[in-house]
């Protein structure tokens, strides 16, 4: 098992500079979600109905929460799949059985 070093960043949201650590290897995506919760809050206050850091904040964090909630795929019936893989295995014995006889 890897380990990785933890290395402080010195990052800007809105103008205001954060101290973050973490490991190297995950830098760059730190980078990135600093850069991307910088621009949801920049159009957040930019749009005018929402004043004050926190709030512009907390609209943020749920406009991204309610994105990553929207797209992730819905957990899967599993009692549905396995009666599904079930139905399609005996299909394919069928196939295979039938072949079986042409030979």
């Amino acid at each position: 098992m890897a380990t990785s070093n933890n290395v402080s960043l010195d990052v800007a949201i809105m103008g205001r500079e954060f101290r973050v650590a973490c490991p190297e290897d995950e830098r760059e995506g730190l980078l990135q979600a600093v850069s991307y919760l910088d621009r949801k809050m920049r159009e957040i206050r930019d749009g005018g109905k929402v004043i004050g850091l926190e709030r512009i904040a907390i609209m943020a964090a749920l406009n991204i929460t309610h994105d990553y909630l929207a797209a992730r795929p819905a957990q899967p019936d599993t009692r549905e799949h396995r009666e599904r893989i079930e139905h399609l295995t005996g299909l394919l014995d069928q196939a295979m059985a039938q072949q079986d006889n042409l030979f």
